[in-house]
């Protein structure tokens, strides 16, 4: 562009092509006419896609460049170039985008309550904090997962104090509290209504913070039973996930305020402590009225320990849009006052809550908030009934197909209902609201799991009909060039290189949807690919 427009800033942004006018396009003369507009000189997209095609001659990857329509540039890949990087990832393996500089980055997601089950509203943070885990992890950088849980705070003095009423001994005998939830609501049910029974409470909250053995005993029994709940669903999703809830930033609250303070940080109003951030119209409250700490300081803490002890070059927040106004509160505050050097990165990632097939905010029948594990079980009793269906359909028919044996149902039915919970998630923009509907995400037709599924089970019978080992049809890849001729190969081709760059784009992003679509667009190729051409035959293999 510097070459031919001088003084015109802008790439030349490249994606794949939708039809069949080349294996990429771009449409950025578009954009390239409207700035030269700008200064003074008349010219079209057209005009300018046509003097920038000839500089794009000679790139060893391109066989030619195209002009359609109002001004696109086609681009067509050499097939020689295509069949050797085929090629290579038969002989080298699938690889991501070169990572040029190993990060230290620190994940914060799901975050639920101690003394509650986790419930749908965990489920987005939980899915989609895991995923940007794993993508980051893939690319080689140093990722640490935290589950910054509520363990710590007021409510565990109502709970501590029920929990002395109704075992007295919890401190020799461990209490058998099976029911967590129904045992914080006994205690809510107390606070509300036994003024005795609240300044109890209330004292051990004190109590508590002033790290009274037998009352930290009884908060610790209480945040195991929940911790063992709460791994449970993690395990199920296979997330996994480091417990640093408040408590742990307890301590450093008492350190890090008296620093602000010394600093000339913290501005006092009313008796408060606040931070003025240029920019933002209100401030934030590190210390209340009262003396005591809020959320705002629990999380200035958690900033101070991650960026500045821990040495994190990222900061990542997977909490729902709601809180967008807290985090950039934060986020400015924490530069203001030092807690983030200018090269280190901190985002937001939000997204939308979950809704029910009637656009409203999924509940349960009687207008409970649905928990986790009960959506979990439905998702798997879904599976299986339809797998069973499937598998009655066949000796209804006379299939000549193989039965499935009880244990490959199970694990189907927990493949495809995690899958689908999962993929129905992802695919949708985190930014959005989300319609959670079983109905859509176990169907086998559209962008579903299922539909990925039927894909990787086709390309796994191919694989396992062509009755060679992996060194056989590695020592193959070796022996055999790689020959694209026909058309749906070539396309199957170009969508598997586009690999790395949509790694690249997703881990830039932190949107998963277009990894999705991707996945999706692989799928749909390889199986027209798979009705066009054949793969495997009698006494022969490709």
């Amino acid at each position: 562009v510097e070459e031919v427009y001088p003084g015109i800033d802008i790439k030349i942004e490249v994606g794949p092509c939708k039809g069949k006018n080349g294996d990429y396009q771009s449409s950025s003369a578009f954009l390239l006419a409207k700035e030269i507009a700008k200064t003074g000189t008349k010219t079209n997209p057209k005009e300018v896609a046509s003097k920038l095609a000839p500089h794009f001659v000679g790139l060893e990857c391109l066989k030619n460049v195209d002009i359609t329509g109002p001004g696109f540039l086609n681009f067509f890949l050499k097939p020689e170039f295509v069949c050797s990087q085929v090629q290579n990832i038969l002989l080298k393996g699938v690889s991501g985008p070169a990572c040029t500089k190993k990060q230290k980055i620190i994940v914060d997601f799901s975050s639920p309550n101690i003394a509650k089950e986790m419930h749908v509203g965990h489920l987005r943070s939980t899915i989609i904090g895991d995923t940007i885990c794993r993508l980051l992890e893939f690319i080689g950088h140093d990722v640490h997962r935290v589950n910054h849980l509520g363990d710590w705070g007021t409510q565990f003095g109502m709970l501590i104090a029920h929990l002395e009423d109704k075992f007295p001994d919890y401190t020799t005998i461990s209490p058998p509290i099976a029911d967590l939830q129904a045992f914080y609501k006994e205690s809510k049910t107390r606070f509300d209504s036994e003024p005795d029974f609240k300044q109890r409470a209330y004292k051990r909250v004190v109590e508590l913070q002033g790290g009274e053995p037998t009352i930290i005993k009884g908060w610790k029994l209480i945040c195991e039973i929940s911790l063992r709940e709460f791994n449970k669903i993690y395990e199920r999703l296979d997330v996994k996930i480091t417990p640093k809830g408040e408590s742990f930033y307890h301590e450093k609250m008492r350190v890090i305020v008296p620093e602000l303070e010394a600093a000339g940080k913290l501005t006092a109003s009313d008796g408060c402590k606040l931070i003025f951030v240029e920019g933002e119209e209100v401030p934030m409250m590190v210390v209340k009225s009262d003396g005591g700490y809020t959320y705002d300081t629990s999380d200035l803490a958690a900033m101070k320990y991650r960026m500045k002890e821990e040495g994190a070059d990222w900061g990542v927040y997977v909490v729902d849009s709601g809180q967008g106004l807290h985090f950039n509160l934060l986020f400015s505050a924490a530069r203001t006052v030092g807690l983030v050097k200018p090269e280190q990165k901190l985002t937001h990632v939000g997204f939308g809550v979950v809704l029910g097939e009637d656009k409203k905010k999924f509940k349960t029948r009687s207008g409970d908030t649905v928990k986790l594990k009960d959506l979990l079980d439905e998702g798997l009793t879904r599976a299986e009934k339809k797998i069973r269906q499937k598998e009655e359909d066949k000796i209804a028919k006379g299939s000549s197909a193989a039965l499935l044996s009880e244990q490959e149902i199970l694990a189907c039915r927990d493949a495809v209902a995690y899958g689908c919970i999962k993929f129905s998630d992802l695919s949708c923009t985190r930014t959005n609201d989300y319609v959670f509907s079983f109905d859509k995400m176990l169907s086998d037709q559209g962008k579903t799991a299922v539909y990925l599924l039927y894909a990787l089970t086709r390309i796994r019978s191919i694989a396992r009909n062509a009755g060679k080992s992996p060194e056989e049809l590695l020592e193959s890849a070796r022996a055999t060039p790689i020959a694209l001729e026909h058309e749906a190969e070539h396309k199957l081709a170009t969508v598997l290189l586009r690999f790395a760059e949509v790694i690249e784009e997703v881990t830039d992003s932190l949107q998963p949807h277009t990894l999705c679509n991707y996945l999706y667009e692989i799928s749909t190729v390889f199986t027209y690919f798979y009705d066009k051409c054949y793969c495997i035959e009698k006494d022969k293999y490709w």
